[in-house]
């Protein structure tokens, strides 16, 4: 009979290949062999196929263990590449391609250099930092100049690719629904067209208080998702939420709540009530998320 294999834990394994165990996490995400859901850590199915498993025990609760042989070269590694390749590919500065991975909430500037986000390991990026400078930077998956979502940004701020191909946005029928029935046709001091007065409200609250804003921003994730509002700086959304008492609304707003709660996205959510007294609400919740109103 063949002898089993030993199960270790992930940070057994990280001490086995010489590395911390939050590194040995980071490459595990990286390769698509665990999620984060809830603020734990869970097993994807390719991490099931190459033997990882779920334990319980008294003295440590629910935790991933790995076959004891298992390594990293096991699963098929992708090409990682910088910024300032990916910056060739569209006709960008590796220090615009910096700043759009930092919008899309995927990188976030530090003193010196970039370092990469939750978001952004799940996008497959790797820290890493120069070894003379010991400046931080990240690299990326070689795929990632494919994602549809990078390639939106792009297109937003004008970067070109040869051969490239327009990308179709598909709405989810809740959401397509929404943004047929309600017009944006208010218009707000800063230029936007909004969907009702509350959000106009907000806007020109926002616009008043010198905070850069984008209204209508898709969420930086494949559902195609787009908020009320987001603010760049802190990676923060805002979302007003009115007719409590239609079903369909409902339903969209429960879609949406759960999809920033999987994604971990910082979300303010306004009401009416809210609306009314912004300036006392709204500073204290912007504050929360590192944004600073006054």
């Amino acid at each position: 009979m063949e002898k089993s294999v030993k199960q270790i834990s992930t940070t057994a394994l990280a001490k086995k290949h010489k590395i911390e165990a939050k590194e040995m996490f980071a490459q595990l995400l990286q390769k698509g062999l665990i999620e984060k859901k809830d603020k734990l850590w869970c097993l994807t199915d390719q991490g099931v196929k190459i033997g990882g498993k779920f334990v319980t025990s008294k003295q440590y609760g629910k935790y991933i263990t790995w076959p004891e042989n298992f390594t990293l070269d096991d699963v098929g590694k992708e090409t990682l590449i910088t910024a300032t390749a990916i910056g060739k590919t569209f006709k960008l500065s590796a220090n615009k391609i910096n700043y759009l991975f930092s919008e899309l909430g995927w990188a976030q500037k530090g003193l010196k250099g970039w370092r990469i986000t939750i978001q952004g390991k799940r996008q497959g990026g790797l820290q890493d930092e120069d070894k003379k400078s010991g400046i931080p930077y990240i690299r990326w998956p070689e795929s990632i100049i494919k994602s549809k979502i990078f390639i939106n940004s792009v297109k937003d701020i004008g970067g070109t690719i040869e051969g490239d191909a327009p990308v179709n946005e598909e709405i989810k029928p809740a959401e397509a629904d929404f943004r047929e029935k309600f017009v944006a046709k208010h218009r707000a001091t800063d230029g936007h067209f909004v969907r009702s007065k509350a959000e106009m409200i907000i806007d020109n609250w926002l616009y008043m208080a010198e905070i850069v804003h984008a209204y209508e921003r898709k969420l930086p994730i494949e559902e195609d998702v787009y908020s009320d509002f987001y603010i760049p700086t802190g990676k923060v959304y805002i979302e007003y939420w009115g007719y409590e008492n239609n079903e369909k609304y409902l339903s969209r707003k429960k879609q949406k709540l759960d999809l920033y709660k999987k994604y971990d996205f910082n979300l303010i959510e306004l009401e009416d009530k809210d609306v009314l007294n912004l300036d006392d609400i709204l500073p204290r919740l912007l504050l929360k998320n590192g944004v600073q109103a006054y």
